[in-house]
């Protein structure tokens, strides 16, 4: 760990033991290939050395959102199989085509205007048929399944080398519509195997489709959050034997004493009661780290209350019951310290939102420190 001796004031700590040991309970648990799903900067938790360690604990396949991000993985020399699950600019095939990235497909007319792209540039683009069997996103129906890959099986150009779908509620396993939707994939893959048309990879199953539907396992699953050590939900929380792999951490720049009635931060929402020690930690919004109510941190193994108005790059801290804390101690948002643990699910918790947003959406300016 980066420890005292860090030279960052606030940046995350990304365990790479722990998210390649989470990669190989995932082949274990499921005995099937993994596509480990990288999009949205590995959510969080920087894609380049994330897409190095996946690779190095066995990954079969890794995902992303959008062409560029699996451009910038090529350029980084990462070279297992990619999909780009969503959308794709027809102007962008000839990249795709050369930087070998498969593409995600999912729509007819779109379809047809990458073909006669492949056939002004050349060149042969793998692609996996999307089928939204009740996500209400993006997908052909099942029912247009097979007349679609029948056709598309026969054009020039194009390699059908998977078809796919995604759960919308795999996380909820007490609802019916998780089975609903196997049943739906599942029909259309048997009638592609009757028909000789059953592409070589078919996948299914997120995270909580792993830990909730084992039947739904196909050739490959598509772990994303839980690759990370974070449970998909609430009804749904990870194994023992899976870890998180994220701490973040900043550090306090500032202690002082206040008298009764100081404001506190921006609109003095928050005005000091009594003497009180007032820590700044230098952390903001700009950070990604929310202008809350009832955000808390960690300082010196203790749980300490954000006080006052979160500003763009710094936060204040309430401090009487650590007389020892002082300037330049690190300060946990989330993760461990001591024997004190703050987790992504109590953060998001206290922001109204889910643990998916807390960690895709921490700021680029924190390092990311591999440890």
């Amino acid at each position: 760990m980066m420890g005292e001796s860090s030279p960052y004031t606030s940046w995350l700590e990304i365990n790479l033991n722990a998210i390649q040991n989470n990669v190989r309970q995932f082949k274990r648990l499921t005995n099937k290939a993994v596509m480990a799903v990288l999009k949205a900067n590995a959510y969080g938790h920087g894609v380049t050395g994330v897409a190095r360690a996946v690779a190095e604990a066995g990954a079969d396949w890794c995902a992303v959102a959008r062409l560029e991000e699996a451009l910038a993985l090529r350029k980084k020399g990462i070279n297992l199989p990619i999909l780009v699950l969503g959308y794709t600019q027809v102007e962008c095939i000839p990249a795709a085509i050369e930087h070998d990235i498969s593409l995600a497909v999912f729509d007819a007319a779109v379809t047809q205007q990458y073909l006669e792209k492949i056939q002004q540039h050349g060149g042969r683009l793998k692609v996996h048929v999307k089928i939204d069997t009740g996500m209400g996103r993006l997908g052909l129906f099942p029912q247009e399944g097979l007349d679609f890959i029948s056709w598309l099986q026969q054009q020039p150009g194009i390699e059908v080398e998977g078809l796919f779908t995604h759960f919308a509620r795999a996380d909820e396993p007490a609802l019916i519509t998780t089975p609903q939707q196997i049943k739906l994939f599942k029909e259309l893959v048997q009638r592609l195997e009757a028909a000789n048309r059953r592409p070589r990879w078919v996948h299914a199953c997120n995270s909580a489709g792993v830990f909730n539907y084992p039947e739904a396992y196909f050739d490959m699953v598509r772990p994303g959050i839980s690759l990370y050590g974070l449970n998909p939900s609430a009804e749904t929380q990870i194994p023992s034997d899976f870890s998180p792999a994220l701490t973040w951490k900043t550090r306090l720049v500032s202690v002082k004493n206040y008298p009764p009635g100081y404001g506190i931060s921006y609109s003095h929402i928050y005005t000091t009661s009594a003497n009180e020690r007032i820590g700044v930690i230098a952390i903001g919004y700009a950070d990604n780290y929310r202008r809350t109510n009832g955000n808390i941190a960690l300082v010196a193994g203790k749980r300490v209350n954000v006080v006052g108005r979160v500003c763009m790059d710094q936060s204040m801290v309430q401090l009487d019951r650590l007389p020892e804390a002082r300037v330049g101690d690190e300060v946990v948002l989330i993760g461990h310290q001591a024997d004190a643990f703050i987790s992504a699910d109590e953060v998001a918790a206290i922001w109204k939102t889910a643990n998916y947003e807390v960690v895709a959406n921490l700021a680029d300016r924190l390092p990311r420190i591999y440890v």
